[in-house]
């Protein structure tokens, strides 16, 4: 909100609007909502926001059992690039993204049923395919005490050195559903998300719209979202005057 000229009241409905609904809203409809002229700055209103709930993920750290995979996002692409566009994971037209998810495990006392009780997400465009960029990930959002779980991915062969523990398993439909539920859970979840609302999303600002759906999902069961995104955006201003 500082520097802006914009009236405070539009900065709090545009808020509101942004954490009444768990999946998301366009910029369209915001603008609507608003009933303001430009739609670029309606825009990057919400962009700002989305880096707001960002930069307060980027906090905390995870720990304990931690799940961890990629998963590959769709992105817009112009179309004088869609003749030279490669297929599968080095496809211009997908985008690397770092998925990590506490898992923690529970067992039934009376049916010995084991189970998974899922906590925080951390989700992250990583700059490439490569080991240094997942290590990267890994080193700043994990803490060193933590058990991580993953699948045998040539890349993640060094991932054994940021963490306490590292656990494989092959790359399997098992794998997929018991060892790295999670992670996939949000990641469909995600897809179907922007799929649905934003249709297409730039490479450039595919980390806001992860951010956004990165802290709902973390606040899944908060029902103060607008009271907690106002706090952030106010804390840092209050921290420096004390």
């Amino acid at each position: 909100m500082e520097n802006s000229n914009l009236p405070f009241q539009v900065w709090y409905l545009a808020i509101l609007f942004m954490t009444a609904t768990k999946k998301g809203i366009s910029a369209c409809e915001m603008q609507r909502q608003l009933e303001y002229k430009r739609y670029t700055t309606v825009w990057s209103l919400m962009h700002r926001i989305r880096s707001l709930m960002g930069k307060r993920d980027d906090l905390y750290s995870l720990t304990g059992m931690v799940e961890f995979d990629e998963g590959f996002f769709k992105i817009a692409v112009s179309p004088a690039r869609r003749k030279k566009l490669k297929h599968g994971k080095g496809s211009q037209q997908m985008q690397d993204v770092g998925v990590l998810a506490e898992s923690v495990p529970l067992e039934d006392p009376e049916t010995g049923e084991e189970t998974k009780h899922c906590r925080f997400f951390k989700m992250a465009v990583l700059d490439s395919q490569k080991a240094e960029s997942v290590n990267l990930f890994i080193k700043q959002n994990v803490t060193s005490d933590s058990v991580l779980f993953s699948d045998q991915c040539k890349t993640y062969q060094d991932i054994h050195r940021y963490v306490d523990l590292h656990v494989t398993e092959k790359s399997s439909k098992e794998t997929t559903i018991k060892a790295l539920k999670w992670v996939h859970i949000a990641i469909g979840n995600a897809k179907r998300t922007f799929l649905g609302i934003y249709h297409q999303i730039s490479s450039d600002y595919l980390q806001n719209y992860l951010n956004e759906f990165n802290y709902k999902l973390n606040r899944r069961f908060s029902r103060d979202l607008f009271e907690r995104v106002i706090i952030a955006a106010v804390f840092p201003y209050w921290y420096n005057c004390v």
